[in-house]
């Protein structure tokens, strides 16, 4: 048998060329293979048939068809493979297009029926509009005819009474003979007339004598009385109503009532009377009851359409006015909002006439970033000093005053606080301002509060003068802070903007007459005017308890003139001017428009930003403080009211896991109590929050102290101190009163304490693994896990976790760690040991145990 034992030698096709090669292998064997070697084969592909498949394309194109053109190389089977790929992409191609129409297609369908909607929407909105002219131009035609109606027929009743004067002479008609309308009852009006002529023989056009006349008007009298025995003839002596002869006699209404009803049943008009649409006055909070009353509808089914609407609330409950608009409207009447009270109209609200005004100082507001200068800035153009006064030398609450300048203006400056808590005050500044006064120190930048008081003069639409402070310092920059005001939309004009800015140094006085200047000229632009002879207005800048004084409210008076003695209202409090005191302290009679005084006389102390209003009398003072504290206390009422039953369970819900920190604030004036109590409420997350139970104004008292102790809260006194007896009764119940100066410290302090409320953050750490080889069972002791540590560290008092196949079956503690038959604290990796779980047993061999330890971590808040 030949090597190749009958099998077809190997080869690549084509045209073989074949040859014989010896192989050489060990021990000396060798072999003589056959080999063939093959040429390259040049392929030439036969021309397509003109009706085969792909003749078309292969002949076209790329010129595959053309076997001259064919690369080197290609079968008949790649050829065709790339012909059927290139039939398919041109089929893919013609799908693409007719997909690409029948979008456009389907895209033109779309817009014609949105265009034939809108066509149709606008000729129902025609055809409705429409309707509503006919219904319009018939309802006005209804009422004419009504109207024609009403006055037929009040022609027809005046023509029945004239013609009934001697009903005695007259045969009566009968009612079906008894004209139904103002045209029939024509004829009346000549009987009446031949009534008039008086007796016969008395010449036509002539008026009957007065004897005559009174014979007929008691012939009359008499006539009816006789027709009608129950009416009472001559006057009522006391002997008659004793006697009781003249009996209960019908009121004149009542028999008119009658008339009309015994008219209307002859005339077919008995029906009954629809339901009438009134109007009803809706104030801002009106009680349920009320509201009924007004719209003439039973109290229960107001009730009852209150709960409808998800309002679980009684008929002595109040309710707001959108909600109260609702109900009348569904009752089908229409409501009619009042503004606050017609007691108030008796404040003055005339505007004045031009040939009135008279000019009046401007009123300046000093704004920045706490720390820039603001108060020694103002300080230097006062020639005081009241920055060193200041507790952390910052400002705590408004101070206004009144400085003159070289040229003899009055300007007045107010001083607002920078603190961010401040931000209110800030705010009531802009509010009542003519000018602000953006205070920026040169080595620094623009800061937050900076940023703040921008948005509040934009937001009060006042202009502004930017103050570049500090400029004597080496490190200061006032290109940088002209700089970043560009930020902020302040472009000054060293940048060609419309803002002035004034580079100043309060500490050397540095343009100070530059700044006074460009207020002056900015004055000049505004040109402030205001009426001086009229019932004085002013805002309250700032309001405190004085333990001497009393309530003392500082006062910008904006219009007219506050005069010792005058009556005035200001937001829920009232009071008698008892004395004015001026910026320096001294006592003034009067104080006219852009003056800051301090008025005494209050009843109580008033909040900062409210308006202060003159009035003529002490009651009419009462009566609208009396009417603003009733309307407090409604909308407090009704915002409680219209919680919903879901919400008030899910706010319970919600606080059920919320920790409070409760506190009493007391402060030295009301602007700073405002301020503290909103930087208290800014404390907190969805954990822990603070709760301030109370915030007034003036000294620590008992009362505060019986408050503190039965909610066990503590006492905030800000610039404010307690008095002995509340000093004693605090000692004794056992409550901490805190004294404060400074706003950053309080803060502080409060958000340290409710940190300590936070539950603290557990955190693991992973400490070791051990695996167990075998399971044992001890008497006495349960099943018994023979281990082997194989990272870390076992430790006895660590949390342990049993893992099967990577997942967690139980997790707790050991009840026991043995190292051969000690008990041991630790087992390092590598050492085998004996572990128990407590009240677990069910361990198996291969099971892998995660020992770890956990820390917990004391959180604060941001």
């Amino acid at each position: 048998m030949s090597d190749t034992d009958g099998k077809k030698p190997l080869g690549l096709g084509g045209a073989p060329r074949s040859g014989q090669v010896k192989q050489s292998f060990s021990h000396g064997r060798t072999k003589s293979v056959v080999v063939e070697t093959k040429r390259k084969r040049v392929v030439v592909p036969t021309p397509a048939k003109p009706g085969a498949p792909g003749a078309g394309a292969a002949s076209s194109g790329s010129g595959f068809g053309d076997p001259s053109k064919r690369p080197a190389g290609i079968t008949d089977a790649e050829m065709e493979r790339r012909l059927a790929a290139l039939r398919a992409a041109k089929a893919r191609e013609a799908e693409d297009a007719a997909r690409r129409a029948e979008e456009e297609r389907q895209r033109e369908e779309d817009r014609a029926r949105r265009r034939e909607e809108i066509e149709a929407k606008e000729r129902e909105d025609r055809e409705r509009a429409e309707a509503l002219r006919l219904k319009a131009e018939e309802e006005e035609r209804a009422a004419k005819a009504e109207a024609a109606a009403k006055i037929a027929a009040a022609e027809a009743r005046r023509a029945e009474v004239l013609g009934t004067r001697s009903r005695s002479t007259m045969p009566a008609p009968k009612p079906a003979e008894r004209p139904a309308k103002a045209d029939a009852a024509a004829p009346a009006a000549p009987a009446a007339t031949e009534e008039a002529r008086g007796p016969a023989g008395a010449k036509p056009g002539l008026s009957p004598r007065k004897t005559d006349r009174e014979k007929d008007d008691r012939s009359d009298r008499s006539a009816k009385r006789g027709a009608d025995d129950g009416r009472r003839s001559g006057k009522l002596t006391l002997s008659d109503a004793l006697s009781g002869e003249s009996g209960r006699q019908r009121s004149l209404a009542a028999m008119k009532r009658k008339q009309e009803k015994a008219r209307a049943k002859a005339l077919g008009l008995g029906h009954k009377a629809e339901k009438q649409s009134r109007d009803v006055q809706l104030p801002e909070t009106i009680v349920v009851s009320e509201l009924a009353n007004r719209m003439a509808e039973r109290a229960a089914d107001v009730v009852k359409a209150l709960m409808k609407m998800g309002m679980m609330v009684t008929m002595n409950q109040a309710i707001d006015a959108d909600t109260a608009e609702l109900v009348i409207e569904e009752f089908g009447h229409k409501a009619v909002r009042v503004s606050d009270a017609d007691v108030e109209q008796v404040i003055d609200t005339v505007e004045d006439k031009s040939e009135d005004l008279q000019p009046r100082p401007p009123i300046v507001t000093i704004m920045g970033h706490v720390d820039h200068g603001k108060t020694s800035l103002l300080d230097a153009l006062r020639k005081t000093s009241v920055a060193t006064g200041e507790a952390g030398g910052i400002t705590q609450h408004i101070g206004a005053y009144q400085v003159k300048t070289p040229n003899g203006q009055l300007v007045t400056f107010l001083d607002t606080p920078g603190h961010a808590a401040f931000t209110s005050m800030r705010s009531r500044g802009a509010q009542v301002t003519d000018i602000v006064i953006l205070v920026v120190a040169a080595d620094d930048a623009v800061m937050p509060q900076t940023v703040e008081a921008i948005n509040h003069a934009k937001a009060a639409k006042v202009p502004m003068i930017v103050a570049i402070n500090k400029i004597d310092k080496h490190e200061a920059n006032p290109t940088k802070v002209r700089t970043d005001l560009l930020q902020h939309e302040v472009v000054v004009e060293a940048m060609s903007g419309d803002v002035q800015d004034v580079e100043v140094s309060a500490k050397t006085g540095l343009g100070l007459d530059d700044l006074l200047e460009a207020i002056a000229l900015q004055a000049e632009v505004l040109e402030l005017q205001a009426n001086p002879n009229r019932a004085a207005s002013g805002a309250v800048i700032e309001a405190k308890l004085d333990v001497g004084r009393g309530p003392v409210a500082t006062v910008l008076v904006q219009n007219g003139t506050l005069r010792k003695g005058d009556i005035f209202v200001v937001g829920e409090q009232w009071g008698k001017v008892r004395a004015l005191i001026n910026d320096k302290g001294e006592t003034i009679t009067e104080a006219g428009p852009s003056v800051p005084v301090e008025v005494l006389g209050l009843s109580g102390t008033p909040s900062a930003g409210d308006t202060l209003n003159v009035v003529e009398t002490e009651a009419q003072a009462r009566e609208i403080a009396d009417y603003r504290i009733k309307t407090a206390k409604d909308k407090r009422a009704a915002a409680g009211a219209a919680t919903t039953l879901e919400q008030l369970m899910a706010k319970a819900k919600a606080d059920q896991s919320v920790a409070e920190l409760p506190i009493l604030i007391k402060a030295d004036v009301q602007g700073s109590a405002e301020a503290i109590v909103q930087a208290m409420e800014k404390i907190g997350n969805e954990e822990v929050r603070v709760r301030v139970l109370h915030s007034g104004v003036g000294a620590i008292t008992d009362t505060d102290v019986g408050l503190a102790e039965a909610s066990k809260a503590p006492i905030i006194g800000f610039n404010v101190r307690a008095n002995a007896s509340a000093r004693q009764s605090a000692n004794q119940k056992g409550v901490e009163i805190r004294y404060y100066s400074i706003i950053y410290d309080l803060v502080d302090d409060i958000k340290a304490a409710a940190s300590g409320l936070l539950k603290a953050e557990v955190r693991e750490h992973f400490i070791g693994y051990a695996k167990i080889l075998e399971v044992f069972k001890v008497s006495g002791v349960g099943k018994v896990a023979g281990c082997l540590v194989t990272e870390g560290v076992a430790r006895r008092s660590a949390g342990v976790r049993l893992l099967r196949d990577n997942v967690v079956i139980h997790e707790g503690t050991l009840k026991t760690l043995k190292r051969f038959k000690d008990e041991v604290k630790e087992v390092i990796s590598g050492q085998e040991c004996g572990m128990a779980f407590e009240n677990y047993e069910d361990v198996r061999q291969g099971d892998v145990i995660e020992i770890f330890e956990r820390e917990e971590v004391q959180r604060t808040l941001d």
